[in-house]
């Protein structure tokens, strides 16, 4: 089974390897528990070796900076790679950021995807696929036909992922929030989003002990690491 790096050691091992390179895989969870550092790690870690990466960033969460803290950063953490003698400017360019700021902007930034795959990309994330997806199902729960149509966009969006994904053998990365309803915490969108993903990994923030679970996966079993959030991205708990 073919995959690509995670962008950290202690990840690669954990998931034998790192994320399938056919499915899509999603994270959730709530604010501050690393969604969008699992994300930036590992576009950093394909941009280096000259990798082209779509990154469409629907919550603001990219961050330049962040980039370059992660280039910078001398560490071990990063799997041992191909990596280019590239600048921090080339390693940028190489990632190719979409920020849609409605939910119809997010679906044309969807139909922009089948013509960048023409250069060669070999990452796809999507970092939030549902904050803006969550506006629009506000605004339409008094409407059931509405409420359906905002539900069948997301739907086709999800499939468009699934096909990129299984047909060009490019993995995608997807991020997602969560809500709490009778104690119990679950994704928003849960049926759609546990439907279209093959892997799910759930990161909790619990007072600043950070956990990511591996809740569904096509060969490997149920597991969880602790993990820590570092200038050279993700390491696990207990490494300086």
């Amino acid at each position: 089974m073919v995959k690509i790096s995670a962008g950290s050691y202690d990840l690669n091992n954990w998931l034998q390897g790192g994320y399938d390179t056919d499915v899509i895989t999603t994270f959730y969870g709530g604010p501050g528990c690393g969604k969008t550092n699992f994300c930036l790690t590992a576009a950093v870690s394909q941009a280096k070796k000259g990798n082209k990466v779509i990154f469409i960033d629907t919550e603001g969460g990219f961050s330049s900076e962040r980039v370059k803290q992660l280039i910078d950063s001398k560490s071990v953490n990063g799997s041992k790679g191909d990596f280019k003698n590239l600048s921090f400017e080339q390693i940028l360019s190489n990632i190719f950021v979409l920020k849609p700021t409605n939910f119809k902007e997010q679906q044309q930034s969807f139909d922009q995807l089948l013509k960048h795959l023409k250069e060669h990309v070999s990452l796809i994330i999507v970092d939030g696929m549902t904050m803006l997806y969550r506006l629009d199902f506000a605004e339409a729960r008094k409407d059931i036909s509405e409420l359906q149509q905002v539900n069948s966009v997301l739907t086709k969006q999800m499939r468009l992922l699934a096909e990129i994904a299984r047909k060009n053998n490019i993995p995608v990365l997807v991020t997602n929030q969560v809500y709490q309803w009778n104690n119990e915490t679950r994704m928003v969108a849960g049926d759609i989003m546990k439907y279209w993903s093959k892997c799910l990994i759930e990161l909790v923030n619990d007072r600043g002990v950070r956990t990511a679970y591996l809740r569904k996966h096509r060969s490997l079993p149920e597991k969880l690491i602790d993990f820590q959030i570092q200038d050279s991205g993700i390491r696990k708990k207990g490494w300086i």
